[in-house]
């Protein structure tokens, strides 16, 4: 009995060790999974800045910020939570994305992985901020700045993720596999994050606009992962 219930237990091991183990995921499997995170994160990078943290913010007035989000703390809470799964989610689509490009070059495909987890280890301390903000409601000065720095860490940070969708794009161009617009736009997204990155930090008083307005890429990307990503092999090569 306990050598049938051990080679159950064996069986079914197996396939979860293979599901957790992305290099060994199929180019089908990489895409879709790559292609459901970042759909994910879009909606709830989206909910958590724009639909929580953003309006209960008022810039340059702390009093009035702080009382807004006494008043609307679980919206709040919920904001930070949602950023905090995005930072797992990009920790998924790292490995989805090397695991998918890993046959045009596992060097570069492997530069754009990590690329990514460091900026998703930076987001999560940029998100510490919004928690310690929470903490510091009684006092606003401090409570502002605290999210201040959140947003400046941010916006710093999204220099790294540039440089992996730059990276990104160019595996993309030289795949084979996804039409070469699609490298193209991905790097001219990569380049927007870049020059908010750089402005944000030489320049006084920037306003990180150049991501915001060059993000097609990221959609198309979504799209084509999991419209394409469809009839890519469902088997390693």
């Amino acid at each position: 009995m306990n050598t049938v219930r051990q080679t159950e237990s064996e069986t079914l091991g197996a396939p979860i060790s293979a599901m957790l183990n992305f290099t060994a995921w199929p180019p089908r499997t990489a895409a879709l999974v790559a292609g459901i995170a970042l759909a994910l994160m879009a909606v709830l990078a989206g909910y958590g800045n724009f639909g929580a943290i953003v309006p209960l913010v008022t810039p340059g007035n702390a009093v009035k910020t702080a009382q807004d989000i006494s008043e609307s703390g679980p919206l709040f809470l919920s904001g930070i939570a949602s950023l905090f799964v995005v930072t797992i989610l990009d920790l998924i689509v790292a490995g989805s994305l090397f695991a998918l490009f890993r046959q045009v070059n596992p060097v570069v495909s492997a530069v754009a992985a990590w690329a990514r987890v460091v900026f998703a280890a930076v987001f999560m301390g940029a998100i510490g901020r919004l928690v310690n903000a929470y903490t510091l409601l009684d006092h606003p000065v401090e409570a502002l700045r605290s999210i201040e720095a959140f947003t400046t860490i941010w916006v710093t940070g999204l220099g790294l993720f540039g440089v992996h969708l730059l990276v990104v794009g160019y595996l993309a161009y030289r795949s084979g596999f996804m039409a070469r617009i699609f490298g193209i736009l991905l790097s001219v997204a990569g380049f927007g994050y870049l020059a908010d990155a750089v402005g944000t930090v030489f320049v006084a008083g920037f306003t990180a606009v150049f991501g915001q307005f060059l993000f097609v890429g990221e959609v198309a990307l979504i799209f084509w992962l999991l419209i394409r990503g469809r009839r890519l092999p469902s088997r390693k090569e």
